[in-house]
């Protein structure tokens, strides 16, 4: 059985995304880290054993940059994907900067946040012995539910970081984070 997953923050996208209808892809300089995440998960000793890639465009070209080189198949999970965005909140940068800075016993439960939370945490480990190319938002989701933290944002995984889960017993846990962020998410 597996006993490693693979948690890869997107590389670069062209944008960021401002919660319209805007899907960027990766930058020049992103295609440049997506290839050096390929690299690396390449040279890993635990090789990933499967690909599995949010829907966004930044997510699936850095995936792809792996599925290339690896000769493994992408599959889209749409319950990796980005922290969805409530209705009522028309200014997304605000609001994500709001919950960015927020402590999940501060978030009402009717916002739907730890339904979410829950949902791409089980996605995520139910993948096991994959890389899954995920979010920002979802990697904190993911080890603050793993280490047990209140803070939405435990640590601050760079573009195109990957961040290892190992198997603890029965469960996973949090085996090393992702090299930290030398730029801010918004």
């Amino acid at each position: 059985m597996p006993d490693r997953i693979y948690l890869i923050r997107h590389a670069r996208p062209l944008s960021a995304w401002n919660g319209g209808g805007d899907d960027p892809g990766l930058s020049a300089l992103g295609c440049g880290e997506a290839m050096d995440a390929a690299g690396s998960l390449l040279s890993l000793a635990e090789r990933p054993l499967s690909i599995v890639s949010s829907p966004m465009a930044r997510c699936r070209e850095t995936a792809e940059a792996f599925a290339a080189r690896s000769g493994l198949p992408l599959v889209i999970d749409p319950r990796v994907g980005e922290v969805p965005t409530p209705q009522e909140a028309p200014d997304r940068p605000a609001w994500l900067k709001g919950v960015l800075n927020a402590r999940w016993s501060q978030i009402p439960p009717e916002t739907g946040l730890h339904a979410w939370k829950a949902q791409v945490t089980a996605a995520a480990l139910g993948h096991e012995g994959a890389a899954v190319f995920t979010h920002f938002v979802a990697i904190n989701a993911i080890v603050s539910t793993l280490i047990g933290a209140d803070k939405v944002v435990v640590f601050e995984p760079d573009f195109a970081s990957i961040t290892t889960l190992a198997r603890d017993g029965g469960g996973w846990r949090l085996h090393q984070q992702g090299r930290r962020a030398a730029t801010s998410v918004l």
